[in-house]
């Protein structure tokens, strides 16, 4: 009965650590845009997965060992993704797409394991991008 006490008591504080906020952005076709993320508390950031649930495996964006990672990344991310700030300042990790098409829709996730906590999974943030058809 111990064991079970602390194995829930585990599965309620990993819980309670991961927040989740929504936000919209709409975009048209061959635009640049900006999608939000920002580490908790401002803390400096170990990695940054930002990835799309609809697209299996595959990452829109990954920093990891201090470099921009392109390993698994997703075909039609490459060469259009950055960090709109690289030296993350501030707890900034926020993406920056380029040349925007109508696939670029969907509920983007940015995923956050801080240096201090070492934390699997600290916060996410789902960015919703509605990308409009052209006129």
């Amino acid at each position: 009965a111990t064991s079970l006490f602390s194995a829930l008591i585990f599965i309620i504080v990993f819980v309670s650590s991961v927040s989740t906020d929504q936000t919209r952005i709409t975009a048209h076709p061959g635009q640049n845009t900006s999608l939000p993320c920002r580490s908790p508390d401002n803390k400096p950031v170990a990695v940054v997965e930002w990835i799309r649930p609809d697209l299996g495996s595959e990452y829109v964006f990954l920093y990891r060992n201090r470099k921009i990672n392109s390993d698994h990344q997703h075909p039609s991310f490459k060469g259009r993704v950055d960090l709109q700030d690289r030296q993350m300042k501030d707890g900034n990790v926020s993406l920056a797409l380029r040349n925007v098409t109508t696939d670029d829709r969907g509920a983007y996730e940015c995923q956050v394991i801080q240096r201090e906590t070492n934390s699997r999974t600290e916060t996410v943030f789902i960015i919703n991008l509605d990308v409009l058809p052209p006129p």
